[in-house]
């Protein structure tokens, strides 16, 4: 067994695309033509969005849209940076809510979160010293 994806369900895929390049700098992989599915080139794991149509065909019982959700839901993405407040300064700008600013752990740790614009909750976080 090996960890291959994470996939996001989102309102608009190319919008949630477009905001994790020009936020965090993180160059797209992949958009298919219908718009309803994309990647980033995230290393060995793939982060991918689609969208909530393609949900729709997924769960015909439905699904929980972080989107439409007040709270952030219970599961996040984390990425690595030693750029903590500059990442979490470009996210603000380009459409995330601050959730917690940059600050440190007491393991050693600088991180913060955010909601991104569709509604999915990133932890920005400096690598964990050993």
């Amino acid at each position: 067994m090996k960890f291959g994806y994470t996939i996001i369900y989102v309102p608009n895929v190319e919008s949630t695309l477009r905001f994790f390049t020009e936020a965090f700098g993180i160059e797209q992989k992949f958009l298919h033509e219908s718009g309803n599915y994309g990647e980033l080139k995230t290393g060995e794991t793939t982060l991918a969005f689609a969208s909530h149509e393609l949900g729709a065909l997924n769960f015909p019982e439905g699904h929980v849209r972080a989107s439409d959700s007040k709270q952030p839901l219970g599961v996040e993405i984390a990425l690595v940076t030693e750029a903590v407040e500059s990442a979490h300064k470009a996210a603000v700008a380009h459409g995330a809510i601050e959730l917690c600013a940059p600050a440190p752990k007491p393991w050693g740790q600088i991180v913060s979160y955010l909601r991104t614009p569709d509604g999915t909750l990133v932890e920005l976080c400096t690598p964990i010293s050993e």
